[in-house]
């Protein structure tokens, strides 16, 4: 095996965080076809089941893993479509990234990452999916942005991922009233404390 596969093996497989179940999950409720993940590091599975992905991350391993054959080659095993994977990764800030084209991405991920659906938005397309968790503040920050409605939440159990769209106004309901504000989950970078929570957030952007 060579170090780019070990480096996958690593920190995802043996982690068990490939999350294949949930790019799987998202492909099928939302018909997602084109992915674009900030902060990504070296999770390369949306790549498995989207057919074209860009991974965006200031990592130094970036380029040379996402460019590396044998993590081609790993892709082109697994891939659960038709066409060719068409996958590239940058290593770059992602805040300051001018080469991606606006609006031409079904789905915009932020895991771990910091304020993601901020610095990703003009890269969604109108009516595109953002998934997020609020690690750093950053599903809090999607909330209080009128551009995002939150159309459904994601949790993990037991091996199996599960989509609902029930109940979403018992979310986003501080523990601590009132909200705060954009200008104070910035300056924390730490994600408000909710009555109630979900892994992941499911937001829809509107451009109209």
């Amino acid at each position: 095996m060579g170090k780019q596969l070990e480096l996958y093996e690593k920190y995802f497989v043996k982690n068990n965080f490939e999350r294949l179940g949930l790019f799987k999950l998202l492909r099928d409720e939302f018909d997602i076809r084109s992915a674009l993940y900030l902060g990504s590091f070296l999770h390369i599975t949306p790549a498995f089941v989207f057919p074209k992905t860009v991974f965006v991350d200031s990592d130094r391993r970036v380029q040379k893993f996402y460019a590396d054959p044998e993590i081609r080659k790993m892709v082109k095993s697994k891939k659960q479509y038709k066409s060719e994977a068409d996958f590239i990764g940058i290593q770059q800030n992602y805040e300051k990234t001018n080469l991606l084209d606006e609006d031409s991405f079904d789905l915009l991920i932020s895991q771990y990452a910091g304020f993601v659906s901020q610095a990703g938005k003009r890269y969604l397309k109108n009516n595109g999916i953002l998934i997020v968790n609020n690690s750093h503040g950053d599903a809090s920050m999607a909330f209080l942005d009128q551009d995002y409605q939150l159309v459904g939440v994601i949790n993990h159990s037991n091996g199996n991922w599960r989509y609902s769209s029930k109940n979403l106004g018992d979310y986003f309901v501080p523990k601590k009233p009132p909200h705060p504000s954009v200008e104070q989950i910035k300056s924390v970078m730490r994600g408000v404390v909710y009555t109630k929570s979900a892994g992941i957030y499911v937001f829809k952007l509107s451009k109209d």
